[in-house]
C-alpha cells in the first residue's frame, strides 16, 4: 500500500493526516487512513509576542517527533509538511524548523499565503459544483483568511488577508484589514451574477455537522446566523459542557462565524457549500499531483 502523509501547522492546530493512495479507472484517489490534530495554539505566541515560547517551540518539537514515528510504523513513502500565519509571523520561526530538522529529521516549510491558497485549491472542490455559478472560496484559519474567486471552474483572483479565529480572540485584527478584504471581495464579485461560497476549515465543518444538513447540500445563510445566534447565547463554559464541542473549538467557533457571515453578507452570497477538506488534504492531493500524475 503507498502511503503519504500531510502535516499541517496551523495557528490553532498541528494535524498529521495519513492516506493510502490508490489508482482506480486510470486516477489516483486517496482514502484517509489516520488523522490526528493537536491543538497547540502557536498564534497565541505569534501574534501577541512575534516570538514562539520555549515550551510551545519544544511542545511543537515533541508533536512533529510523534508524527515521524508514526509515519515511520506506517511505512509513509511521500511527505510534506507547512507551516502557515504563526510560524511565518513569529521571528523565531525559522529556528524553530531549524530545531525540528536536527532533532526530527523532518522538514517543515514555512509557507507564503499564496501558496497556502494554492495548497487548499488543490482539492480541486469545484469540479463537483454547478460550474455556471460563481465561487467565493472562503479558507478560515487561526491566523489568516484565504480567498478565491472562482469562475466557470477556474480561479480569478486570490488573496491571503492576516484576518483568522486566534488573531481576533487575542484582539491582533486590525480594522484597516478588515476594509482592505471588503474592498477586495466587492472588487473581485460585483460583476458575478449566481454567486455562492465555498467554505473550508475545521469550524466551518463543525458549524455544518450541527446545522442538520445533508452532505453535498448548501447552508444557507439563515441557518448559518441561526447558529451563531445559538452560540453566542452560550458562555464558554455552557458550549463546551452542554453543547460538547472541544474547549480547543468552543472559542474560537465564535470569530469564525463572524468572519463567514461577514463575507457573505459583503457579496449577498446567500447558500455556502462545505465539503470537509482543509489544508490537509490539499497536501495529499498536491502530492498525487506532483509525484503521481506527472511522473
Amino acid at each position: 500500500m503507498l502511503r503519504y502523509a500531510a502535516i499541517d501547522v496551523g495557528s490553532n492546530a498541528v494535524r498529521l493526516l495519513i492516506a493510502d493512495i490508490s489508482k482506480r479507472d486510470g486516477k489516483y484517489k486517496y482514502k484517509k487512513n489516520t488523522l490526528i490534530r493537536v491543538p497547540l495554539r502557536l498564534g497565541d505566541d505569534a501574534f501577541l509576542d512575534h516570538h514562539i515560547s520555549e515550551r510551545k517551540a519544544g511542545d511543537l518539537i515533541k508533536t512533529m517527533a510523534a508524527f515521524k514515528g508514526l509515519m515511520d510504523v506506517y511505512h509513509v513513502s511521500e511527505y510534506l509538511a507547512c507551516a502557515t500565519s504563526a510560524m511565518r509571523e513569529a521571528g523565531n520561526g525559522q529556528d524553530i524548523v531549524k530545531q525540528i530538522k536536527a532533532q526530527t529529521d523532518l522538514t517543515l516549510e514555512i509557507i507564503e499565503g499564496q501558496r497556502e491558497a494554492n495548497i487548499i485549491y488543490a482539492n480541486h472542490i469545484e469540479e463537483d459544483l454547478d460550474e455556471n455559478k460563481t465561487y467565493l472560496y472562503i479558507d478560515v484559519g487561526g491566523g489568516s483568511t484565504e480567498l478565491s474567486v472562482f469562475v466557470k471552474g477556474v480561479p480569478e483572483a486570490s488573496r491571503s488577508f492576516n484576518i483568522g479565529t486566534i488573531r481576533m480572540l487575542d484582539n491582533q485584527d486590525k480594522e484597516e484589514t478588515w476594509d482592505e478584504m471588503k474592498e477586495w471581495v466587492k472588487e473581485h464579485t460585483k460583476s458575478q451574477k449566481h454567486l455562492a461560497a465555498i467554505g473550508t476549515g475545521g469550524n466551518i465543518n463543525k458549524l455544518f455537522r450541527m446545522s442538520d444538513e445533508k452532505d453535498g447540500a448548501p447552508m444557507s445563510i439563515q441557518k448559518l446566523n441561526a447558529l451563531y445566534n445559538k452560540l453566542t447565547s452560550y458562555s464558554l463554559k455552557e458550549r463546551i459542557h452542554e453543547l460538547g464541542l472541544n474547549p480547543d473549538r468552543a472559542d474560537v467557533i465564535i470569530p469564525a462565524s463572524e468572519i463567514y457571515l461577514t463575507l457573505m453578507k459583503w457579496t449577498g452570497i446567500k447558500q455556502i457549500y462545505v465539503p470537509k477538506v482543509g489544508m490537509a488534504d490539499g497536501i495529499i492531493k498536491l502530492l498525487i499531483e506532483e509525484k503521481l500524475d506527472q511522473a
